[in-house]
């Protein structure tokens, strides 16, 4: 595990030859959320990376159709493409290589889990599929709190985990952001997401203004979130409370196993 934990903390590197001294060949990273404007939580640190040459693609479970959030647009496919277009449009704001859309219903992720045609079952063999043939160094995703509890949310952490611990070959680092205990900003709207002792979340992606800037762009983005006010203060928000000039995560499997012999 020695080899994981070196490969997440140079993908996710804070020191200031990292920053001055970029690899010479481009990382592969998967960041995999449930619903276009997940992104937004780790923003500056994807806009980041990407500046320092890595490959990284967005992958979203679902399209939000059933998310209308402030827009007049009805739960359903009209819904969708909208949503579909602002995921691209943050993609392209933050410099991301691309986005891949697996169309789920959104909200019906975590319906009978267990069934042989559930959506979890077969996201879990759409996310296999994608990982093996993308062979990233690096996957980003939710970490067990879902951010705020969101079922969707914690599913897509739960499968993302499921594929990767079961590798055997070519397994990437696996990492989880999280909101260090009393960082959260003062508003109601925050006051349901989950908190994390900061002991918890060692890895610090640390980003600058030109990152910042991005994260402002991608934000904008997603109109059918969040009305026009919200969209020119989320990043500014954030960056007082939760990131303070670097966003936080911890490895999803940061010790090496060891056999127990009798």
């Amino acid at each position: 595990m020695k080899r994981l934990t070196t490969l997440a903390l140079a993908c996710l590197a804070t020191s200031a030859s990292a920053q001055e001294a970029p690899p010479e060949q481009p990382r592969k990273v998967l960041a995999i959320f449930a619903h276009p404007d997940d992104e937004v939580f780790v923003a500056p640190a994807l806009a980041n990376a990407a500046r320092q040459g890595d490959e990284i693609t967005l992958v979203l479970a679902t399209s939000g159709d059933m998310g209308p959030g402030v827009s007049e647009f009805e739960p359903g496919e009209q819904l969708a493409e909208a949503r579909r277009e602002e995921a691209r449009c943050s993609a392209r704001a933050l410099g991301l290589t691309g986005t891949t859309f697996l169309d789920y219903g959104d909200g019906t992720l975590g319906k009978t889990p267990r069934a042989g045609d559930s959506p979890a079952r077969r996201l879990t063999a759409d996310l296999a599929t994608i990982i093996g043939e993308a062979q990233p160094d690096l996957i980003v995703t939710w970490g067990p709190d879902g951010g705020y509890g969101h079922g969707d949310h914690r599913m897509v952490h739960a499968l993302v985990t499921q594929v990767v611990q079961a590798m055997d070959q070519g397994r990437p680092s696996l990492v989880y952001p999280g909101i260090r205990k009393g960082t959260l900003p003062p508003i109601p709207q925050m006051q349901s997401w989950a908190e994390t002792d900061p002991a918890l979340l060692p890895i610090r992606h640390q980003y600058d203004e030109a990152d910042l800037v991005a994260a402002r762009a991608a934000i904008g983005c997603h109109a059918t979130q969040f009305d026009e006010a919200s969209r020119a203060q989320i990043a500014d928000l954030f960056h007082a409370t939760i990131w303070q000039g670097a966003v936080h995560f911890r490895e999803a499997f940061p010790a090496s196993p060891r056999a127990v012999e009798k």
